[in-house]
């Protein structure tokens, strides 16, 4: 299979891509694969030979802590077009799992492909490590949040980015979208109880800015919620510029 569309698009919306770059791009050879809610996609502490890029769904970045290896700590969310586990290429070994959150399919890329495009398309290379920017500064964006922001306020930032993430590549529109996640994951995301995200969801609901019915979300006061959040989005890097 060829590489993602959304892949295409998250790096067009932040750069041009010259013909050949996007004929190399799109002679990637990938492997897809799909999984179930809760399936393991890529393992903790181990040294994959490929790296993970998301097709369809969410996955997430998981964390076991040391001593309690029942709870855990998801540390990123990752939508189409993100390149889960770029990092995986230069790594020695990966200290967390990717988990599939619901129905997930995605695509496999060898690392002797990203040994060729390192080694022969410079710009190419300098866009493979301004995605692993940007995803170091949603990390960044989010232990700010969660020091910053009340419980109601840190998940509208959450929807905020997420919303904001699936526009940039197409696959949100019209301040709709999909968030198949369980009020305990988000527990697990924003360190509260399952029983203070309860609340904050509700919160968001009574104040009108957003509707939230099973896993989708519709977004009714864009300026409202980006308001309450204090969301800006400069750290998503979503301006176009040569790289």
């Amino acid at each position: 299979m060829a590489i993602t569309e959304y892949f295409v698009r998250y790096l067009q919306r932040r750069d041009t891509l010259a013909p050949k770059d996007l004929e190399r791009l799109r002679a990637v050879r990938t492997e897809h694969a799909s999984y179930g809610a809760g399936e393991v996609i890529v393992p903790a502490n181990s040294s994959p030979a490929r790296s993970c890029m998301m097709l369809r769904g969410l996955s997430a970045r998981s964390n076991r802590l040391v001593g309690r290896p029942d709870d855990r700590v998801i540390t990123a969310l990752h939508v189409p077009g993100d390149f889960v586990d770029l990092h995986a290429f230069v790594l020695a070994r990966l200290d967390h799992s990717i988990v599939a959150v619901g129905p997930v399919e995605v695509e496999f890329i060898d690392h002797s492909e990203l040994t060729k495009i390192t080694e022969n398309f410079p710009h190419l290379t300098r866009l493979l490590w301004m995605a692993t920017l940007i995803d170091a500064a949603i990390h960044r964006q989010w232990l700010v949040a969660a020091a910053s922001l009340r419980s109601s306020a840190h998940l509208a930032h959450l929807l905020c980015e997420i919303y904001t993430r699936l526009n940039a590549v197409g696959a949100a529109s019209n301040g709709q979208f999909q968030l198949p996640l369980l009020q305990r994951e988000l527990a697990d995301i924003l360190g509260y109880s399952p029983i203070h995200v309860n609340r904050a969801v509700r919160d968001l609901r009574d104040r009108g800015l957003i509707r939230w019915s099973g896993s989708d979300i519709t977004i009714i006061d864009w300026k409202g919620l980006v308001l309450l959040s204090r969301f800006d989005p400069s750290y998503l890097d979503l301006e176009r510029a040569r790289r």
